[in-house]
């Protein structure tokens, strides 16, 4: 069976003329597939009956299934994908009520090789790179399942985005062509792959790009995110200060907060030392209980006077609102078992 899951349109031509149908078909095919996410070919009524049941003879829409479906209290949505050689990731659907844009994460690797302290997929270890169509996929899989519109994409399910970069790169440009969504609303993160955040600024994209600090010097740093001690901080800061000259986008800064850890004043006081000159914002993120490690968030009270130091350097400063943790879908909680 042929896989038109990924296909642009002139391997979709291609595809139908061998099935013996007329070039144009394809086009109409393209539509059901990327425009309105068909789930099934019965759903394409503009398609004889005939060429229906020859797509369903020779070809599926997706290899890719929907093993397990969670629905947080707050609309959160979880899926569990099973993809063709039987592995699993996750992917997360989150809406927020007082905003249109409905956002997608993606993963883009079963596992994941950085091994962060407080992350769950870090603990499953690193098992593959996904293609750029399996990234993909997911968006349309939410699109099938929900019949809504993904607005906003997120590369901050399981792995490290920038490790799998050729195939996240072209899963990039199928959203930007086939799903029509811009550039300025995707972001990637990543634990700080200098010589791929090097390789962004030469192609000047205007991607959001994610920087994963959650400490402010190495000694700590390496504590938290064991890859510092291949990419140093300071190293990772140069790279990002290339970045946004070379595209005039911010950055973010994603600063995990674990109480007892990485959530003192002193702290964010060097924290705002070391980001100096850095043009970004930051997201602070309350821990959410994911690893094998005895970890707890900091109290609000705690978070606030961290965020109020940080705002003194003129930046600005949020905390990540908390989407879908009863079902293990916020930040860290993605283990795709």
């Amino acid at each position: 069976m042929i896989s038109l899951a990924g296909k642009n349109l002139e391997e979709l031509e291609k595809i139908i003329v061998d099935l013996g149908e007329q070039k144009f078909r394809a086009k109409q095919l393209y539509a059901w597939l990327y425009k309105k996410s068909a789930a099934s070919f019965d759903e394409m009524t503009n398609l004889s009956k005939d060429f229906r049941e020859t797509l369903k003879q020779n070809t599926i829409i997706s290899p890719i299934t929907i093993k397990k479906k969670q629905v947080s209290k707050d609309g959160t949505i979880k899926y569990l994908l099973e993809l063709e050689d039987g592995h699993t990731v996750e992917t997360v659907l989150m809406r927020f009520d007082n905003r249109p844009n409905l956002s997608a994460c993606v993963s883009t690797q079963v596992g994941c090789a950085v091994k962060c302290l407080f992350c769950a997929t870090g603990q499953r270890g690193f098992i593959r790179n996904l293609k750029a169509y399996e990234i993909v996929e997911q968006i349309l899989t939410i699109q099938r399942d929900t019949k809504l519109e993904v607005t906003n994409v997120v590369y901050m399910g399981q792995g490290e985005p920038l490790y799998n970069f050729d195939e996240v790169m072209k899963s990039v440009n199928i959203i930007n062509t086939e799903l029509e969504i811009g550039n300025r609303r995707i972001t990637l993160s990543t634990s700080g792959v200098i010589p791929a955040i090097n390789k962004l600024a030469k192609e000047n994209r205007q991607l959001t790009l994610a920087f994963s600090m959650h400490a402010p010097n190495i000694e700590l740093r390496q504590k938290l995110v064991p890859t510092e001690k291949k990419y140093p901080l300071p190293d990772i800061i140069k790279a990002l200060r290339n970045l946004t000259e070379k595209t005039g986008r911010r950055v973010t800064i994603e600063y995990v907060m674990i109480d007892g850890m990485n959530d003192t004043i002193e702290l964010a006081k060097e924290m705002n030392n070391v980001l100096k000159g850095l043009n970004c914002n930051i997201n602070l993120i309350p821990y959410n209980s994911a690893s094998e490690h005895d970890l707890q968030p900091p109290s609000m009270h705690t978070i606030n006077k961290f965020k109020f130091i940080l705002e003194q350097s003129g930046r600005k400063v949020t905390v990540r609102l908390k989407r879908g943790d009863d079902i293990k879908a916020a930040c860290g909680q993605l283990s795709g078992n």
